[in-house]
């Protein structure tokens, strides 16, 4: 895939098959990220790669999922991620004001693991202090966002957004829908 394709094709990703990552490309992942923009060139992203099945089940029910759709859409215990970055922010180097570091790494990550085909859910509606506690971080660390990472075992569509209504679902198939505005509706103006 060109980057284009990589960039048009990506779908968050909830459900996931239960097929192994490699350590090689979880830390390609990492590296991508690691090269994104950071204001000041400060570099305070670190991360965490969780992979090991018995942490994976603890993070598990510390995340929210698809906040639009019943809890029966969460992953079904065979459909649950195989790897979660967990991205925290050194506050000992800046107190706030990280997030667009955060933004460019983890978009970069998610875009490594795509090229990949590996689906992410990029999740910020965590408990942030108990993963914190459990991956036992020191003072300075906080948990900003967690990427949950995985083979897809869904594909969700693209629709239009119609009546402005930009809640994902569910079609009459099972597929999720995730509405998007139409390009002139985002452009304002060409100079």
């Amino acid at each position: 895939m060109n980057i284009n394709d990589v960039l048009t094709s990506r779908r968050t990703i909830r459900k996931f098959k239960q097929t192994p990552l490699s350590k090689e490309q979880l830390l390609r992942y990492v590296g991508a990220a690691r090269l994104a923009p950071s204001a000041g060139n400060l570099q305070l992203l670190k991360y965490i790669v969780v992979q090991n099945e018995e942490m994976t089940e603890k993070i598990f029910p510390l995340v929210k999922w698809a906040a639009y759709l019943a809890s029966g859409y969460n992953p079904k215990e065979n459909e649950r991620p195989i790897a979660y970055v967990v991205v925290c922010a050194d506050i000992s180097v800046r107190q706030s004001g990280y997030d667009m570091d955060v933004g460019a790494a983890v978009e970069n990550l998610i875009i490594s693991a795509w090229a990949d085909e590996v689906g992410s859910c990029w999740m910020g509606a965590i408990d942030k202090p108990k993963v914190e506690e459990l991956l036992e971080l020191p003072e300075n660390l906080v948990v900003s966002c967690i990427v949950a990472l995985g083979y897809p075992a869904e594909m969700p569509s693209e629709v239009e957004i119609t009546n402005n209504i930009i809640k994902y679902y569910l079609n009459e198939d099972g597929v999720l829908c995730v509405p998007k505005r139409k390009f002139e509706d985002v452009l304002i103006k060409i100079m």
